[in-house]
C-alpha cells in the first residue's frame, strides 16, 4: 500500500481504538464494549477468529506453540495459552468443574492473562499500526499537497479535509481548546508544552468548508491571550488577514512535514 493509504488506515485504527476505549466501563456495568470497533482492530492486526461454545475468540500463533488469544467480551482479556485452556476458564461445562485443577484455573487466571481492558486495546492498536509501513519521502508529501490544492480549486471539501488531516497526522497537530474554535470551521494546531507548564498553540490552520476557504495563522498563543484569540476569530471570519491562505497553506504544511523527516 502507498504511504497515503497506510496513513489513512492508521488514522482509522486510532479512531476505532478511541471508540473502544470510550466504551469501556467499570466491572459490573451493563454497558457493552464497542465490539465492532474492537473487531476492526483485531482484523487489522491479523488475528484469526474462532467460535468456541459461547466465546468469540481472536488469536495469533506464537513461537512457543501457544497462542495470543483475545476474548471478545467486556473485559477484553488477552491470554497467552491455548484455546482449549481459555474455553475451560471462561466457559466450562459442569463436568469440567469437577476437576480441582480446572477449578483453580477458573478462579485464578493471572498465570495466563497478559492484559485486560484499556491495556489490551492499546496493545492491539499498536499491533495494528505495526503492520503498516509509515515511512515517507518528499514525493509522498507532494502527492498530498497536490491532492489538497486540486480539491481546493474544485471546491471538493472532502478532498481538502483529507489532505489537511493527513498533514495534521504527520505533524501531530491537534484540535485546540474550545476558546480557539470557530463555529462551522475545522481548527487544527501544533501543541507545544513549555518548561513553565504553559501550553502554546500554533501555527493554526482554519478551514471553512461552507466557503471552501483554508487559512493559516503563524506564531503561537496560549489560552490566556484573549486579544490574540479574538484576532484569530476575526481572521477566521474574514475581518483580519491571515498569514497564508489557499494553496500556500498546503505548501507550508508540506515543508513542515519535510522538516520533521530530516
Amino acid at each position: 500500500m502507498a504511504f497515503r493509504d497506510n496513513l489513512l488506515k492508521k488514522m482509522e485504527i486510532d479512531k476505532n481504538a478511541k471508540r473502544v476505549l470510550d466504551s469501556i466501563r467499570p466491572a459490573g456495568s451493563l454497558h457493552k464494549v464497542d465490539k465492532n470497533s474492537m473487531i476492526f482492530l483485531l482484523e487489522s492486526a491479523a488475528y484469526a477468529y474462532e467460535k468456541k461454545r459461547d466465546l468469540d475468540l481472536y488469536y495469533k500463533e506464537q513461537d512457543d506453540g501457544k497462542k495470543r488469544i483475545v476474548v471478545l467480551d467486556n473485559d477484553l482479556s488477552v491470554y497467552h495459552t491455548t484455546i482449549d485452556d481459555v474455553v475451560i476458564r471462561k466457559s466450562p461445562f459442569v463436568k469440567e468443574m469437577v476437576s480441582i485443577r480446572n477449578v483453580i484455573k477458573i478462579l485464578n487466571d493471572t498465570d495466563v492473562v497478559v492484559s485486560k481492558k484499556e491495556a489490551s486495546v492499546r496493545a492491539i492498536q499498536k499491533e495494528s499500526i505495526d503492520t503498516l509501513d509509515l515511512s515517507f519521502d518528499e514525493s509522498d508529501l507532494k502527492e498530498i499537497e497536490a491532492s489538497g490544492t486540486d480539491a481546493l480549486a474544485m471546491s471538493n471539501s472532502e478532498g481538502v479535509m483529507e489532505s489537511l488531516l493527513l498533514f495534521c497526522e504527520i505533524l501531530g497537530y491537534v484540535t485546540p481548546p474550545k476558546s480557539f474554535i470557530v463555529r462551522g470551521q475545522t481548527v487544527m494546531s501544533r501543541r507545544t508544552e513549555m518548561e513553565d507548564e504553559t501550553t502554546l498553540y500554533g501555527p493554526i490552520v482554519l478551514y471553512n468548508e461552507a466557503d471552501n476557504e483554508i487559512k493559516l495563522v503563524e506564531g503561537q498563543l496560549s489560552t490566556i491571550e484573549k486579544e490574540k484569540i479574538n484576532q484569530l476569530h476575526k481572521t477566521a471570519i474574514g475581518q483580519a488577514a491571515p498569514d497564508m491562505e489557499g494553496a500556500e497553506v498546503f505548501k507550508f504544511l508540506k515543508k513542515e512535514a519535510m522538516d520533521i523527516r530530516r
